[in-house]
């Protein structure tokens, strides 16, 4: 066997040449490397063991933020500011002259993407050193959730390497901290990311974030991986999932990565098509699934039936094309480490005050448990004080950990009752479950009050399995939904503001037509659960009689 030398993205065969002594070096193209390690390297268990030996050693540095979590974030926040001193928004807010934190809060103001829109615009034409010193070439591309406009978020090297990879590097890490006896690289993970290419525009370059970190990964994570890049950018979803399945159904698959509702899809498409009556029949050294961007709670019946082994494990990260934020860090959890050191600095305001002229913006130190949270970022990309729409609450402070619990703009509270996607998720599954029902997507609305009539809230649901009385489901729905949120309950109360709500059966394929008349079919798109307006849901329900 000839020996491999693997640096990034470029591969050099070695080989001696017996007779002359002389070294020669003959370059093979990716793909062949990909068939070499696949037959001769990717099969021994020490690969898994070296592997193993040297993710574990950045435990001690995760150690070490959780002992100091406030110290390394007021470390880091100095280090982001020293480093954009010179751009034009460090000049603008005077960097240089920030020496604490009450500084930059006081001087800096909290910014949503609109407010920074125009210097990344100048960014994508090539400007240099607008927010940030190095140069910028990679620009997420997303829509969000709630609006049709795109969003172009800045992805500079740093944050490529220091947060969107060391992430995923963490997250193995975490895993096989947690499990002394996995074989995890004894296979290969499946993954499913977005469905766009790189585009190429002024010399900048925007995609899906997914298909940002799949152009530019390592070689070596290129050959731990199942469906090959080229597969994994394709942007028909149809064919896509196709090209999926012929490729990964051949290798040796021990993990899956991708968002739950799309996986999902994914994975029935899979065993309908071999005939497999679960996952393990297919590739039996199954033994985790890496998942996020959507909660997981009304997946989860459905996922331990086609994954019916009791030892599977289910890993969960908080990522977005802004940043890497945390990550499981115990077996059957459903709480997320903070990650502090990915150049990140973190603020939070408390959702009571939101949007108020009373509105509160805490560091770090002074979070309490069990509160609602939207997330502000301050990173190594330029993102100064950025509002990201999310929401989460602190289920510990030694260490950090949290729990999405939803999104700023994706929210009821018409009618004061404070209703969180966190709330809804949690009913949902509680009604499936009560019911033996299971659900694959759903929108909630506010119906508004009109004259004397009450308001209440509409929604539509998609089941993969009906509950046999839709009326019934629907009371067990709003009776758990009062049971996990006390200002929706002490609306209900006798019905004085609130009437029951109303459900809809969505026809079969609803959600997924729905997705694909926005041309948002794909693993980074997501179903808008809640929102305060209607015009969702009216467009679903004009949808569903057509």
């Amino acid at each position: 066997m000839k020996n491999f030398y693997i640096f990034g993205k470029n591969t050099e065969l070695w080989s001696k040449q017996q007779r002359s002594g002389a070294k020669r070096y003959q370059s093979i193209s990716p793909t062949s490397c990909r068939q070499l390690l696949n037959q001769y390297i990717m099969p021994f268990p020490w690969i898994n063991s070296i592997a193993s030996w040297v993710l574990k050693q950045r435990i001690h540095q995760i150690e070490l933020f959780i002992k100091y979590p406030h110290e390394v974030q007021q470390d880091l926040l100095s280090k982001l500011l020293h480093r954009a001193e010179s751009t034009d928004f460090g000049k603008k807010y005077d960097f240089k002259s920030i020496v604490n934190y009450e500084t930059f809060a006081q001087r800096v103001p909290v910014s949503s993407y609109e407010d920074l829109e125009p210097l990344i615009a100048d960014m994508r034409k090539g400007a240099p050193n607008v927010l940030w010193p190095s140069p910028i070439k990679w620009f997420a591309k997303s829509s969000g959730t709630t609006q049709a406009k795109s969003k172009f978020i800045p992805v500079s090297e740093e944050a490529l390497e220091n947060c969107h990879y060391k992430g995923s590097k963490d997250l193995l890490c975490m895993y096989l901290n947690n499990n002394e006896n996995s074989k995890l690289f004894v296979g290969k993970s499946l993954r499913l990311g977005g469905s766009k290419q790189v585009y190429e525009e002024n010399k900048t370059f925007f995609g899906d974030l997914s298909a940002i970190l799949i152009d530019n990964l390592p070689l070596w994570a290129e050959f731990s991986s199942t469906p090959s890049s080229k597969v994994s950018l394709m942007n028909e979803w149809e064919a896509k999932l196709t090209a999926i399945i012929q490729e990964s159904q051949l290798e040796n698959v021990t993990s899956f990565a991708g968002v739950p509702s799309w996986m999902l899809v994914l994975l029935q498409r899979i065993l309908a098509e071999t005939g497999r009556q679960d996952l393990f029949e297919l590739w039996p050294e199954l033994e985790v699934y890496f998942h996020g961007g959507v909660s997981f709670e009304p997946y989860r019946d459905q996922y331990q039936k086609i994954l019916p082994r009791s030892s599977f494990q289910y890993y969960e990260i908080y990522n977005a094309s802004e940043g890497f934020f945390a990550i499981q860090d115990l077996n059957d959890s459903q709480d997320l480490l903070l990650m502090l050191d990915y150049g990140i600095f973190y603020e939070f305001i408390p959702m009571d005050t939101f949007g108020t002229l009373n509105q509160l913006v805490l560091p770090l130190d002074l979070v309490e448990l069990d509160k609602q949270y939207a997330v502000v970022i301050t990173t190594n990309s330029g993102l100064w004080r950025y509002l990201i729409g999310d929401t989460v609450r602190f289920t510990s402070l030694s260490p950090h950990r949290i729990r999405v619990s939803g999104r700023t703009k994706q929210y009821i509270n018409v009618f004061g009752e404070e209703v969180m996607v966190e709330n809804t998720e949690k009913a949902l599954a509680k009604a499936c479950q009560q019911t033996g029902s299971e659900a694959i997507d759903y929108t909630v609305a506010p119906i508004f009050m009109e004259g004397k009539s009450k308001g209440a809230h509409e929604w539509i649901i998609e089941f993969r399995k009906a509950p046999d009385n839709l009326a019934h489901f629907g009371q067990l729905l709003d009776e758990a939904l009062q049971s996990v949120n006390s200002d929706y309950e002490a609306k209900r109360y006798n019905s004085m503001t609130l009437n029951p709500l109303r459900i809809h059966q969505a026809r079969p394929n609803l959600f997924y037509d729905w997705l694909k008349a926005q041309d948002k079919l794909g693993g980074q798109h997501k179903i808008p659960r809640l929102s305060n307006k209607r015009h969702y849901l009216e467009q679903l329900l004009q949808l569903q009689h057509q």
